[in-house]
């Protein structure tokens, strides 16, 4: 079956002004004058001089059968136009005008497209117009592929954990290679776990190796010290936007994002108070929200901080698959024993919980992946705290644990096949089985777990299984010891493919290089 094109398709659709703007504004034909490209000229004019320019290359997100976000950022205020067609030569293509880019979002913005063809290949060209003089910018080309309505062939990579533990960009290492074989499998989108950015992570131009080599980083003023001021947790989105892999993955591959704790600082729970010499703000909640905002101002979600800013939310790729994005993090319970045989909630929240719940119960996906900032039955510690859900008692679920098991039992109640977890946060890889036969607790149907990470960043582990909900690893690589750098070689992604004739789904764990380290195939169940 073709995985490119959706037959059913009218291929003309996207050239007759079907495609719209987030407010029902049909898209303009493109002229080619600069006039033409020169709009919103009410907003406020800052000193500047020259064309504008586009800094850190485009990115894509939230792709779906009729819809995508394009992501842009400016050198000075400008209105970003975009250019969508089938043709790489865009000689087809249509204009949509987006947004006014401002200092408020630090010159980003975003374009919400809809009323796409689904299961395309389309081109998207970004362009900026000047607010006064009618200049436009060069133009900086992307990519990006629909899902189609039909059963179709899927391809997407899934990895988290970048420029953390002081590696970050070396030009002499090749940057952040891992984006280049990532690219190479050709994926309809990427998946990131989290920890995109490391804010609490400050990085020195030089850390000396076990073998006497000495790592070189590219730093940045914001780069030198943890991130505290809204600029500053802005710069760290800056920094790892330099790296040319990365803005070349970006401009091919659509995002899924969801966010973990090195977005703010590291093991974060809402309600703590730091005592930590190096943070002069204290209230990790003040953090928290400009970590936030900065967050949305940089990765090309769909979700508008201005409507709530849910994190949370269900992506549908096909009827083969859709993508369940947790937040693990705005929700938490403070880091303790995680010992309770009370606690109902604490990685995801009532909320979030009764949603899952309710979505996934509805779905008609065959796949049903759970995108998980944090793993299941990994032993995650925070001192003596826990970070995650396992604590190693191996015994009934107690903290944390007692939300994943309502959970699961509930699946299995009502008969929902075919879930699939996969997660970053440790820094290795490994493919876990849980297997109610081996478990404490039995009230859950069999399912897998993957885990992959990280993509630049210290490499740790292997941590410990906890065997409330019985995971058994069929496949472990975790480096020799902790914190190796990524010229050691433990950097790791996974691979998800989804067959579109048989709806079997092959999971791949994939090293620094994008060789395949262990695979398993997954039958559907019905």
């Amino acid at each position: 079956m073709d995985r490119r094109t959706d037959r059913g398709v009218d291929r003309r659709g996207v050239l007759r002004g079907g495609l719209v703007t987030t407010g029902g504004a049909a898209l303009a034909l493109l002229t080619g004058g600069p006039t033409a490209l020169a709009a919103g000229r009410s907003a406020p004019a800052l000193l500047r001089g020259g064309r504008p320019r586009l800094t850190h290359g485009v990115q894509s997100g939230e792709v779906t059968a009729r819809e995508a976000v394009v992501w842009a950022r400016s050198d000075q205020p400008a209105r970003m136009l975009v250019e969508v067609g089938r043709r790489p030569d865009f000689r087809d293509a249509r204009t949509l005008p987006g947004p006014v880019l401002t200092p408020d979002t630090d010159l980003t913005g975003k374009a919400f497209l809809r009323g796409l063809p689904s299961g395309e290949e389309l081109h998207y060209r970004v362009r900026l117009a000047d607010l006064d003089r009618g200049l436009a910018s060069e133009p900086v080309a992307g990519r990006l592929r629909t899902a189609s309505t039909r059963a179709r062939d899927v391809r997407f990579v899934w990895s988290g954990d970048l420029a953390g533990q002081g590696w970050g960009i070396n030009p002499e290492f090749g940057g952040y290679r891992i984006f280049k074989a990532m690219s190479g499998v050709d994926p309809d989108f990427f998946l990131c776990s989290g920890d995109l950015v490391y804010s609490d992570g400050p990085l020195t131009e030089t850390v000396k190796l076990p073998d006497g080599r000495t790592w070189r980083n590219i730093v940045t003023p914001e780069k030198s010290a943890v991130a505290q001021t809204l600029a500053e947790y802005r710069g760290q989105f800056r920094y790892n936007l330099e790296d040319a892999n990365l803005r070349a993955f970006n401009a091919h591959v659509p995002m899924l994002y969801q966010w973990d704790d090195h977005e703010t600082l590291n093991n974060w729970y809402p309600g703590e108070i730091l005592d930590l010499p190096q943070y002069t703000e204290k209230r990790v909640d003040v953090l928290a929200a400009r970590a936030r905002r900065a967050m949305f101002e940089y990765t090309p979600t769909a979700v508008r901080a201005a409507r709530g800013g849910r994190l949370y939310r269900k992506v549908s790729y096909g009827p083969l698959l859709d993508v369940f994005m947790l937040d693990m993090r705005t929700y938490k319970s403070p880091n303790d024993a995680d010992t309770s045989p009370t606690q109902r909630d604490g990685l995801l929240g009532r909320e979030q919980s009764a949603w899952l719940k309710r979505e996934l119960r509805n779905s008609r996906a065959t796949w049903k992946v759970i995108a998980a900032d944090l793993p299941i039955g990994l032993v995650v510690p925070d001192g003596t705290a826990q970070e995650a859900a396992a604590q190693g008692d191996d015994g009934v679920p107690l903290g944390r644990e007692r939300e994943i098991a309502d959970l699961l039992s509930y699946a299995r109640r009502h008969r929902v096949r075919n879930m699939v977890w996969l997660t970053a946060d440790v820094h290795y890889t490994a493919a876990h089985y849980y297997d109610p036969a081996k478990a404490s607790f039995k009230d859950f149907d069999p399912f897998w777990e993957f885990v992959s990470g990280p993509l630049n960043a210290g490499a740790f582990g292997p941590n410990k299984l906890d065997g409330t909900f019985g995971p058994v690893a069929r496949f472990v690589q975790a480096p020799p010891h902790a914190n190796t750098s990524p010229a050691e070689g433990f950097q790791f992604f996974g691979e998800v493919e989804i067959d579109g004739d048989s709806a079997a789904l092959t999971v791949r764990l994939r090293d620094l290089d994008g060789r395949a380290l262990h695979t398993e195939t997954l039958v559907p169940r019905r």
